[in-house]
């Protein structure tokens, strides 16, 4: 109960935090789009090194809403290898026990 209230009282600090930040609203003439947002995800790992170094972001805001997002995401996505990387075992075939035909000679399952 007690690492319950732990993890209840810093959410609601970081709600409470989240809630006082504020974004400029300053209009943009050419706000960055799709493709501009498809290009900082594709460059995301060299933006965030830049990042630690000099005043460079890796997103651009303010930008043109949804479609900058959804490029910035199939961007990252493709950056990090979207869900390919994501499966289990990448493809591998198992080498069958036995003969291959499920009858294995010595009786005993799993044995080589």
């Amino acid at each position: 109960m007690k690492r319950r209230a732990v993890w209840v009282t810093v959410a609601g600090i970081a709600i409470l935090m989240a809630s006082c930040a504020r974004q400029s609203s300053l209009p943009v003439a050419n706000p960055p789009g799709f493709w501009r947002g498809l290009f900082d995800g594709l460059v995301v790992f060299f933006s965030l090194i830049a990042s630690i170094f000099t005043d460079i972001r890796i997103y651009a805001y303010p930008n043109a809403g949804g479609w900058y997002d959804l490029g910035y995401f199939i961007g990252v996505s493709a950056a990090l290898g979207g869900s390919a990387t994501a499966r289990a075992g990448g493809g591998k075939k198992r080498k069958p026990c036995g003969d291959g035909g499920g009858n294995d000679v010595s009786g005993q399952p799993g044995s080589h």
